[in-house]
């Protein structure tokens, strides 16, 4: 299941020591090497894109739009509409949105090189303020998490609202555990993981420093009853790979 990959710059961000830990940023320096930083340090990243376009295309309808809110570098766009040359689908448009500018920079000169099939809209905007119509599948790649807590729920409900009957939601998070223990755990595997993908124990600590003032997760539960709460008429965990989940969330 082939998908489109950017090119991208070696992450360096945090390999030497910084005299001050600003906030992490949606930046462009972080644009530049975003692809090897996100591959780099979310476990299954590479099997989660292919899937997540598969999910998204086979659930989608005709006349009617997917969206791919907080779209990084539109990774998960362009493989979407790979994916949809395998249905039989007419009038489908994707919107993908982020409030970098710097990604949606890098967004378009990614399509540009691409050989699209569909209508894809790249704006740059803040995904709270964007009214969702006619979604027969919205994604949430790792953005929700960026999103202060007291607007998710009503952004989730937003979604809801403006998604078809059948739509989809697919949702991944990085999340967190009730039970210390397992966090801990589960922090010191991820933290495996990324040594073993060649960043430092310095780069490790500095990026958590930096994410830590910005990236506030949710647990598995708390993620399940929100979706449940809001009106979802399922919930199915269908990836997870140490505390990295992916949802699919389905409307009537």
């Amino acid at each position: 299941m082939p998908i489109f990959e950017p090119k991208t710059n070696t992450d360096k961000l945090y390999a030497q020591p910084l005299a001050q830990i600003d906030k992490f940023q949606f930046d462009a320096q972080v644009a530049a090497v975003f692809e090897d930083m996100i591959s780099r340090s979310v476990p299954g990243y590479a099997c989660l894109v292919p899937m997540m376009a598969m999910l998204a295309a086979r659930y989608a309808q005709n006349d009617s739009y997917i969206y791919d809110l907080g779209c990084s570098l539109g990774t998960i766009t362009l493989a979407i509409d790979q994916q949809l040359a395998a249905f039989n689908l007419s009038n489908i448009k994707l919107i993908a949105i982020d409030n970098a500018a710097a990604m949606i920079e890098q967004c378009q000169k990614n399509a540009a090189t691409f050989s699209l099939t569909h209508s894809v809209e790249f704006i740059c905007a803040d995904i709270r303020e964007i009214k969702i119509e006619k979604a027969s599948a919205v994604v949430l790649n790792f953005t929700l998490q960026f999103i202060t807590p007291a607007d998710r729920w009503i952004l989730l409900k937003r979604i809801y609202d403006g998604m078809q009957s059948g739509a989809v939601l697919i949702l991944s998070e990085k999340i967190t555990f009730a039970d210390p223990d397992i966090a801990d755990k589960m922090v010191d595997l991820h933290h495996a993981f990324k040594q073993a993908n060649g960043y430092s124990l310095l780069e490790i600590n500095q990026k958590r420093t930096a994410l830590e003032q910005v990236l506030i997760p949710d647990t598995l539960l708390e993620h399940q009853h929100r979706l449940t709460e809001i009106g979802f008429k399922g919930v199915m965990l269908w990836f997870q790979c140490f505390n990295f989940i992916s949802l699919l969330a389905w409307k009537n």
